[in-house]
């Protein structure tokens, strides 16, 4: 779930709780090109306020034009946008891409405080929505829940953002960080050493005290996260990856060289790890562009990560253990 989607839904929350009518609309379906996809949210407040996204802006324009022309129906509506080519170009669509949105009008916020606090708890949830009623079911989505639409019923699947966990607070960690943080991942690092104490120039990160190894533990790594070793430091990256390794994690990767690299791997093998655990790790860490620079290898490392979660996303795997020149 990206952060204007949650943002959509904690705004949708926050302003019926204060007294507000609100408008909820959801991507259904979309043909051809499309600014946003499939599941994207937007809150739409009765003064015209708008928090998230369905498109590059003309569609939210005219929502609001809508709303303003003549009160929203109480049960949901289906909206289509870009039927025709003009009027795609019209709305922004590219390509003559064609849009189309669920809106609901919220009577309660009882159901958002609850879907809200199982995406905290990095759960994973459907919510489906009955169209003839306007009644809402939240239920647990498996892993490979997709959003669905029949027509009658609209069954969404919300969850935790995707987050990133560093290990090390250098250079190429604030780097990595800074990438990280345009591509909607939340970030936390964690580094015992005093000199890495200091506050960050990079984008702010939740502190994650203690050891590493207990770091791992502590948030409890599930398949939206990320974990990369790059403090250098064979005795803290390896306490890392030992917990990194045995959890749920969907990318463990550690910075180094290919020799150092196939110690680690020898290092791990006398512990308590499989060998299709230790073969999860990816190092040398990121994808083999040439990078020097720690903002290269930044580029690298998260390129590789992206790829990694886009594989999931579809359903699919890439192979662990690319051989990056970082």
């Amino acid at each position: 779930m990206d952060s204007a989607d949650l943002a959509a839904l904690q705004a949708a929350r926050d302003w019926r709780r204060a007294g507000h009518g609100v408008r909820l609309y959801t991507v259904v379906e979309t043909w051809g090109s499309a600014p946003r996809p499939p599941g994207a949210m937007l809150a739409l407040r009765d003064d015209g306020a708008l928090a998230g996204s369905v498109s590059g802006g003309c569609v939210e324009d005219d929502l609001v034009w809508r709303q303003r022309r003549e009160p929203p129906t109480a049960l949901p509506e289906l909206l289509v946008y870009g039927v025709s080519r003009d009027e795609a170009a019209r709305f922004g669509l590219p390509c003559g891409g064609t849009l189309r949105l669920l809106g609901e009008s919220l009577a309660t916020a009882d159901w958002l405080d609850e879907l809200l606090a199982r995406c905290r708890a990095h759960e994973r949830v459907m919510r489906c929505l009955d169209v003839g009623s306007g009644a809402v079911d939240l239920r647990p989505a498996p892993r490979d829940a997709v959003l669905r639409w029949d027509g009658q019923t609209l069954c969404s699947v919300h969850g935790p953002r995707w987050r990133l966990l560093l290990i090390g607070a250098g250079q190429l960690s604030q780097c990595v960080a800074t990438i990280a943080a345009l591509l909607d991942f939340e970030l936390l690092v964690c580094d015992p050493r005093e000199e890495y104490g200091q506050e960050w120039s990079a984008p702010a990160v939740q502190r994650v005290p203690g050891m590493p190894d207990d770091a791992v533990l502590a948030i409890e790594a599930d398949e939206h996260t990320a974990i990369v070793a790059l403090t250098h430091d064979p005795k803290l990256d390896d306490m890392a990856l030992l917990s990194a390794l045995q959890s749920a994690a969907f990318y463990v990767g550690a910075l180094g060289s290919r020799a150092s690299t196939h110690a680690r791997r020898e290092r791990l093998a006398l512990f308590e790890l499989t060998p299709a655990e230790i073969a999860r790790l990816h190092g040398p860490v990121g994808l083999p562009i040439g990078s020097r620079t720690p903002a290269e290898i930044a580029v690298s490392v998260m390129a590789e990560i992206v790829a990694e979660r886009s594989a999931l996303v579809r359903g699919g795997a890439r192979t662990a253990g690319c051989v990056a020149s970082a």
